[in-house]
């Protein structure tokens, strides 16, 4: 039996129309199936637990990375395969994880893919796949909000990429690495799993789901008018040849940000002091051979 949990507000609606879409591509199929939607912040998870202790072969995730990582955070440590159909605005982390944007060929991967073990990370204690950062592209984030209900994929990060050079601030930070210890003003600080943030901008182009480690990209801090000149090379994912840019692989990273929001897998909270683990091989996602 394959599990659909759908997050009805994901995408600007968009994840409905895919839910109808996957429904009667299921019943050309034959294949026995349930779809359950969401009804609140963190009730993803609670109902791939629920789906996981009940059986379920797989639990497909038809929503956005923040329902991606709600539905994994149900299925660690069982024996359920996780499934993804994108159907958010950004869908970040299945860029990285090769699997494809068209529902169709999404679906196919769900129910018929390699299931493979990949890395997770955890945060203070909770789990995320893809990437936990502070600093501008929290404030992207920020300025993205208003542009979500009109615009997908990576266009309404742009609008508040731009949006966010206007009120873009530095956070001050102390990260500790199994490399050393550093203090500085940053631009961007980042520990990332998978590659991709906000629509697609590659945080770190060559970050791997499969080799047990966090990439920590550190950008330093710029005046605001020096800002524009970066982003042509952030959007042709050169940040790691950026001389203000510093990368270092690690297994655990700690950083002291002292009234700070640190934007885990697209969700904000306000964190002071943030400790970051990698998780080797800690989720099985169901990926194309």
């Amino acid at each position: 039996m394959h599990v659909f949990i759908v997050n009805p507000i994901a995408g600007g609606g968009f994840a409905l129309k895919a839910e109808e879409a996957l429904r009667s591509e299921m019943n050309r199929r034959h294949a026995p199936c349930v779809f359950l939607r969401t009804e609140s912040p963190g009730h993803a998870e609670v109902l791939a637990t629920q789906a996981a202790l009940s059986g379920a072969s797989a639990v497909i995730s038809v929503g956005g990375d923040g329902t991606s990582l709600e539905v994994a955070r149900g299925l660690v440590g069982k024996r359920a395969v996780l499934g993804i159909i994108p159907a958010g605005t950004g869908n970040d982390l299945v860029k990285t994880l090769g699997i494809p944007r068209d529902l169709k060929s999404a679906l196919d991967v769900a129910l018929n893919g390699t299931p493979r073990k990949v890395d997770a990370a955890r945060i203070n204690g909770k789990l995320f796949l893809n990437v936990a950062g502070l600093g501008f592209d929290v404030r992207v984030l920020d300025e993205t909000e208003r542009f979500k209900k009109h615009l997908r994929g990576l266009l309404p990060y742009l609008c508040g990429l731009v949006c966010a050079i206007v009120r873009y601030k530095p956070t001050h930070v102390r990260l500790t690495t199994d490399s050393g210890e550093q203090e500085l003003d940053a631009l961007i600080c980042a520990a990332a799993n998978g590659r991709y943030i906000g629509g697609g901008i590659a945080i770190c182009p060559d970050a791997s789901v499969e080799d047990g480690l966090l990439d920590v990209v550190v950008v330093r801090d710029q005046p605001r008018w020096k800002l524009p000149r970066y982003l042509p090379g952030l959007m042709m994912k050169r940040i790691l040849k950026f001389r203000i840019t510093s990368r270092v692989k690690a297994k655990r990273v700690e950083i002291d940000c002292p009234g700070a929001r640190v934007q885990v897998d697209g969700e904000i909270s306000p964190m002071d002091h943030v400790v970051v683990e990698a998780l080797p091989g800690a989720l099985q996602i169901n990926l194309p051979g």
